[in-house]
């Protein structure tokens, strides 16, 4: 017989394995925290976007609170030359840093590449004859190298962009870590570098080493970690977590509860069966509040999204500005067990200013969950508001007109400055 949650019960499980049920603590923020997150979710996203704070920066504050970014990206990448002890950077859902220990289960994602892989590699073949051999020779021997530092193999012929880029060799750089044949990491202004998998990863290349679980043992590996991490949700869900193929997710997850990781499940609305972690458990109440970046996992799969807190979602980043309908870079905020609206973020780094650019309250509400006022909701955001501007070092908060909850939220940091 299968269980049945109710949609409130589901959104507290997932939200208290996601580690954002709770009010945070106080304690100090450093490298265990670091760990603990990285241990439970499997992958941190990056992205290069900092009109706020860098896309990796953000799910660390929002479940932890104010830390130091530096020692951060000291966590994440180590010496000088960008070799850490803890963790990797690969494709695990995009572009993303994960712990060393899944470095078997991502062996998958580097040989997998299927046609694609083929593709682009033959792409380049055909316009540069011999030079995916020539980049992979000259990282092994002398690296980490950024892409400017091998320009001169192959010489650019046409101007980059702020989009893309047409240098043959980032393009060769690119294939070879995608295909795990060399590794990757960051060094400063975030540029990516090159090194060899042995001093990037201690391991072979992907393509000679023996160190990779088997394909279905490592595509399985990732999906029950993906299930720990989100505590519940439907096969695709969790698929989506690092991003296997949603046509595989109905096998791994028939898997997963045959060998006890998960139990199936009904939730109230939801249609489809969902999985149970096993572990996972009902908070009861949630009492956390959280500005979300777009690129946390709350916020990866979008149909989960609508379907458990009834928010439709997209990032307007490449949406032309007389199209948008919320902002630029609009993060979601999360109060309990619901998310109650979108703000519109810029760190005006020379104003030394948090700008909010866009206020707006959610109006659908779900299944379970009481509906709260404007006053409540800018109250809480507030708060947040000023723990974030504090964390990036910013003196003042602005709040701009637009939104239908920007008074009340200018009016709420208003009185608290008084």
């Amino acid at each position: 017989m299968t269980d049945t949650l109710s949609a409130a019960a589901a959104r507290r499980i997932f939200l208290s394995a996601q580690g954002l049920a709770r009010k945070r603590s106080p304690r100090r923020v450093g490298d265990a925290q670091f760990a603990e997150y990285l241990r439970r979710q499997g992958v941190l996203q990056l992205d290069s976007v900092n009109v706020l704070a860098r896309a990796h920066y953000m799910p660390l504050f929002s479940r932890y609170g104010a830390y130091d970014r530096a020692t951060l990206d000291s966590f994440l990448w180590g010496d000088a030359d960008g070799h850490s002890p803890h963790a990797f950077e690969h494709w695990g859902h995009e572009a993303s840093v994960s712990p060393l220990a899944l470095l078997p289960a991502m062996h998958v994602k580097m040989t997998d590449t299927g046609a694609w892989g083929s593709r682009n590699e033959a792409r380049i073949e055909a316009a540069h004859p011999g030079l995916i051999a020539q980049v992979r020779e000259r990282v092994e021997a002398a690296g980490p190298f950024d892409a400017a530092g091998l320009e001169h193999i192959a010489p650019r012929l046409e101007a980059s962009g702020p989009w893309w880029d047409h240098s043959a060799v980032k393009s060769a750089l690119e294939h070879l870590f995608i295909t795990g044949k060399v590794a990757a990491s960051r060094r400063g202004h975030f540029r990516r570098t090159y090194d060899s998998t042995m001093r990037g990863w201690g391991v072979a290349p992907a393509d000679v080493g023996t160190w990779g679980l088997a394909p279905d043992a490592a595509r399985q590996a990732l999906f029950d970690h993906a299930v720990s991490a989100v505590g519940i949700g439907t096969p695709r869900d969790v698929a989506d977590h690092f991003r296997l193929k949603p046509g595989l997710a109905k096998g791994l997850a028939a898997d997963a509860v045959a060998r006890g990781v998960a139990d199936w499940v009904d939730v109230e609305g939801w249609g489809d069966r969902a999985l149970l972690a096993a572990g996972a458990s009902d908070p009861g109440r949630a009492t956390g509040a959280a500005l979300l970046s777009p690129f946390d996992p709350v916020c990866w799969y979008r149909p989960r999204l609508e379907r458990m807190f009834g928010m439709t979602y997209r990032i307007e980043i490449y949406t032309p500005e007389p199209k948008r309908v919320y902002g630029y870079y609009t993060l979601p905020f999360l109060l309990g067990d619901q998310v109650v609206g979108r703000f519109d973020l810029k760190a005006d780094r020379g104003a030394r200013t948090l700008r909010v650019l866009a206020s707006w309250r959610e109006e659908r509400t779900v299944p379970g969950a009481r509906r709260r006022g404007n006053p409540e909701i800018a109250d809480a955001v507030a708060a947040e508001l000023g723990a974030m501007a504090t964390w990036l070092g910013l003196e003042t908060i602005r709040v701009e007109s637009r939104g239908n909850l920007a008074e009340a939220v200018a009016a709420s940091l208003s009185e608290s400055a008084t």
